[in-house]
């Protein structure tokens, strides 16, 4: 602990000080609690993702054993992507990406040529290539939202546990100095009264 002036001075400044950081604290605590839902509510939604991912996977198995190689290289020119958008959104004070959109290029094919299951993989493999990009946006929201939550929390602990006790332990060091000074005063005061009676 810094060694403090034991003033009036001081004492106002250790009393802005507690009012500022007993004013801080609850919003602090507010944005933790935000962060604590967020990350929660986060996880969740990674979890649903990944099942579903697997759900997906475990569908498109079927599928692959139809494939020969060049259905399969055909099937890669229906998987170009076209546009992949990414916007952020403000959650207690974090920025976060947020999946927005996926366009894929629109291919023709002769319905005639290919086999009657293609559009089915096709579409399968589209929606496994949009569940791997939502979960990859999905483990970055998380990982940014932890990040914030854990400096949030240290941010609580220095104010609970370190800066307010600390400046009500200065106040209170303060005011029994300034109080022993008053006393110690009074009683200088009667002294030097009886001694100017006494002549």
């Amino acid at each position: 602990m810094a060694k403090i002036k034991l003033t009036k001075t001081e004492l106002k400044t250790q009393r802005d000080a507690l009012s500022r950081f007993t004013r801080y604290l609850p919003t602090l605590q507010l944005k933790k609690q935000q962060l604590q839902m967020e990350a929660q509510r986060l996880r969740g939604e990674h979890r649903q993702l990944q099942q579903r991912l697997e759900d997906e996977l475990n569908e498109i198995e079927r599928w692959i054993r139809l494939l020969d190689p060049n259905t399969a290289e055909r099937i890669g020119e229906f998987l170009q992507v076209a546009e992949w958008r990414v916007t952020e959104r403000n959650v207690a004070g974090v920025d976060v990406p947020a999946f927005e959109e996926l366009r894929f290029h629109q291919e023709q094919h002769d319905l005639f040529a290919e086999p009657m299951w293609f559009d089915d993989v096709i579409n399968a493999a589209k929606k496994i290539l949009e569940l791997k990009l939502r979960l990859r946006i999905a483990q970055q929201q998380l990982e940014a939202i932890e990040n914030e939550l854990r400096v949030t929390t240290q941010r609580v602990n220095l104010f609970e546990k370190v800066k307010i006790p600390e400046a009500e332990e200065n106040i209170r060091t303060i005011q029994i100095f300034l109080g022993d000074q008053q006393v110690a005063a009074v009683g200088r005061a009667k002294i030097a009264k009886r001694k100017t009676q006494a002549l």
